[in-house]
């Protein structure tokens, strides 16, 4: 079987996939050389009427719930088939911006409804890869063939409908996934058309072992990198030198950005732990912290020789060489890596409220895993807590959600009681980190009244406040 890609885009409820839900999902497969094999999938998701939407969410995509209500299937359905396509074997998995948001939506879709949240990532051939990191470094190093937008600031805009726009590509229906799905696909044409040795090394660069040469920390040698993490100033590009494998995610290696001062680094343990992880935007400009970089070898970094970086693109990067060299050679001599290792191996992460939020706590273990496919065939009759031994509390916990939100007449009283409670907390706390009904009907009001608002937007958010009255009603809410 060839190799196939699968370009896919969500439209959502927010901004976090962890949080928010998908409303719409696109897909069309094609084959290595771009060509279109099959027809799209285009399908809607029910919504949980137990999460409110963003109301700017619902503007963007144009999406109501009660739309997605009719139109859509329920989350079980929508995610099974989505998964169909995306771990079909070897097929690679590819958006634009999808390893920050769309494969951060899958992978939590998976994991409220006992699918491994990772096994079509890799398994069968099946990769992943994210057209937005290509557009970074071309725009960088070999710009030729495409016009760049930039923001009035400026800076330069990689926005999916400003590249389009710019270079001529359809895209009338910006924020309607199968739109935005197509409008991916003619952007990577025109890059393979223009620089094609510059796309397939980009599609290298999803492979961990090939990125993983740039980042070996024992010979710590230069490399050069692009991300949305660096400064625009230099065209979110820099040589950078790998210091650390990250102690708790042996995926993450921990790079110093060769452009800044590496004297920064001689503080106390306690100054330093400060300005690395509580460093405020002011320190920031004055160059105070310490550049550090995550880069992960599992999300496609965009990775290469130093040697791409000669005076012309040095100069249009803002890139000082010489200085490069020094800060290389004064960091090489600093013996960070125990200080580092202590640092990051003590950092404290906010605990998630939420099982939903939980979804990297942990790996599922196998014995829980033998249960997945079970429920997912037969959910109706594989619901009383006896026949389901997990042994991960997030599992059963994700179940009774599971049954609440698809199978509703399975709970006991007490369990009833219990996820009523957790749906009016999510629904009226702030502490939950959701969208409040407070919250909800306020920036329904704020819309309403811009001088912006037009008549469509306006009966959108009569249907939105229609949806909270429905939603206050259900769960006895005060509004």
């Amino acid at each position: 079987m060839e190799e196939t890609f699968y370009w896919h885009d969500y439209e959502t409820t927010g901004v976090n996939p962890a949080i928010d839900r998908p409303c719409q999902f696109a897909g069309l497969r094609t084959d290595w050389e771009l060509n279109v094999i099959g027809e799209p999938l285009v399908i809607y998701c029910k919504p949980q009427d137990d999460i409110l939407p963003s109301p700017i969410a619902c503007m963007l995509t144009g999406i109501t719930p009660q739309q997605a209500s009719i139109k859509g299937c329920h989350e079980p359905q929508f995610i099974a088939k989505i998964y169909s396509e995306l771990a079909m074997a070897r097929t690679c998995g590819v958006g634009y911006n999808s390893i920050k948001f769309d494969d951060e939506v899958t992978r939590h879709l998976l994991y409220r409804n006992f699918f491994d949240p990772y096994q079509r990532e890799w398994q069968c051939g099946n990769s992943r890869w994210d057209i937005i990191n290509l557009m970074r470094f071309m725009r960088a190093i070999r710009p030729d063939g495409v016009d760049w937008p930039d923001y009035v600031s400026g800076l330069p805009s990689f926005r999916l409908q400003d590249l389009t726009a710019m270079n001529g590509i359809e895209h009338d229906q910006a924020h309607d996934a199968l739109a935005d799905v197509k409008a991916t696909i003619d952007l990577a044409r025109l890059v393979k058309k223009k620089q094609p040795q510059l796309f397939a090394y980009a599609l290298r660069c999803r492979k961990k072992l090939f990125v993983s040469r740039f980042l070996n920390v024992k010979s710590g040698g230069i490399f050069l990198h692009s991300s949305s993490r660096l400064s625009p100033k230099n065209h979110y590009t820099a040589l950078m030198m790998p210091l650390l494998v990250h102690p708790i995610n042996q995926n993450a290696i921990i790079c110093a950005d060769l452009s800044r001062d590496p004297s920064i680094f001689k503080h106390t343990s306690e100054e330093l732990h400060h300005k690395i992880f509580m460093g405020n935007e002011a320190l920031k400009e004055n160059n105070d912290v310490p550049s550090l970089l995550t880069v992960h070898l599992n999300r496609c970094p965009i990775v290469a020789t130093p040697k791409l970086v000669d005076s012309k693109i040095a100069q249009k990067l803002n890139i000082n060489l010489d200085k490069c060299r020094a800060n290389w050679h004064a960091l090489k001599t600093m013996g960070l890596k125990d200080q580092l290792h202590r640092l990051y191996l003590g950092k404290e992460y906010p605990r998630k409220n939420f099982v939903e939020q939980q979804l990297y706590d942990g790996f599922a273990p196998n014995s829980d895993k033998l249960n997945f496919e079970a429920i997912r065939s037969d959910a109706e009759n594989f619901i009383a807590p006896a026949t389901v031994n997990f042994s991960d509390p997030r599992y059963k916990q994700l179940m009774i959600n599971y049954r609440a939100r698809f199978f509703p007449t399975s709970l006991s009283s007490d369990e009833r009681s219990i996820w009523l409670d957790d749906c009016s907390f999510r629904l009226t706390s702030k502490d939950s980190n959701y969208l409040t009904i407070q919250q909800f009907n306020s920036e329904i009001i704020e819309l309403s009244n811009a001088k912006n608002c037009s008549e469509q937007q306006a009966r959108l958010l009569c249907d939105l406040t229609d949806w909270g009255k429905k939603v206050a009603t259900k769960y006895n809410l005060p509004t």
